[in-house]
């Protein structure tokens, strides 16, 4: 697992973004009036670890909140204006972030348009598709992109280990990288973890369904010890936390109507079989 750094109070840098203004205002008014963060959790109903997290900048803070500060503090919207610039700004260090909250997942939901998602791919697909989007890396490059794929997977059987879900669209399916045999056998990989891993759940989204809310790139929903939930995007070359609950809240509203129009597991496998034994031989296509 990941260690979180948490920053003493002489390291807060309000000059960073605006999320880290908000945490070092927060923290400046809460002194102000000698409270310590047992104190202010009771007033604004908000746990103290989470209000910790907050005045660190490692946490967004929940939409109600800013209003209820401004109150509190007798303040004219300051925290109110400061949220609305914070909710706007990619997180720095987001992919360091991103693996930071994967990792503490109880839940872990995706959907993916293209490719097999990084949880659920082979060896040789991963290094495949690296290879494919980085064909000017060298091979050290590559095993160290490999290496750092490997180990994140090893959350999926740590004890314990969370609940994951997929809703693969039928592209991931039919779109090759390094050909029919390594295809095969990342599908097969796929059923494999199917039937034999309760705590996963593997659909599909086949071409018949038509368009849906999610079509795109790859969204991950992750759900905390605690009940919070965090929303990831990613694109070609460039990654979005989301944790905003308001718009974290649609992406889940979004999934939940995925997977609910995807074919059931059981269903799921059997199109995964299919897809698998049409692929032609790699050595005899």
């Amino acid at each position: 697992m990941g260690v979180v750094y948490m920053p003493r109070a002489n390291d807060l840098t309000p000059d960073r973004s605006a999320r880290h203004l908000f945490g070092a205002k927060l923290r400046k008014y809460r002194e102000a009036k000698n409270w310590k963060l047992e104190d202010l959790s009771k007033r604004v109903q908000v746990s103290k670890s989470h209000l910790s997290r907050i005045e660190n900048a490692t946490f967004m803070p929940p939409p109600d909140l800013p209003a209820r500060l401004d109150a509190l503090f007798g303040l004219d919207g300051t925290f109110q204006e400061l949220f609305e610039i914070a909710r706007n700004e990619l997180h720095p260090d987001q992919f360091k972030r991103r693996n930071e909250l994967e990792e503490k997942a109880t839940v872990i939901k995706e959907y993916a348009s293209q490719i097999v998602p990084g949880l659920l791919q082979t060896e040789e697909y991963a290094r495949a598709q690296f290879l494919t989007h980085n064909y000017k890396a060298t091979p050290e490059e590559i095993d160290k992109l490999l290496n750092g794929r490997i180990a994140r997977q090893s959350l999926l059987w740590a004890n314990p280990n969370p609940d994951y879900s997929i809703v693969l669209d039928e592209s991931v399916l039919r779109r090759s990288f390094g050909g029919p045999g390594i295809l095969r056998r990342q599908l097969a990989h796929l059923i494999d973890c199917a039937l034999t891993r309760p705590s996963h759940t593997i659909q599909v989204m086949p071409f018949s369904h038509g368009a849906h809310g999610l079509m795109g790139g790859l969204l991950a929903l992750w759900t905390l010890k605690g009940g919070q939930h965090v929303a990831y995007e990613e694109s070609i070359t460039t990654g979005t936390l989301l944790e905003d609950k308001t718009v974290v809240s649609d992406r889940v509203r979004r999934y939940d109507r995925l997977s609910a129009a995807a074919l059931p597991p059981k269903m799921s496998v059997d199109f995964l079989r299919s897809v698998m034994e049409a692929l032609p031989d790699e050595h005899h296509p």
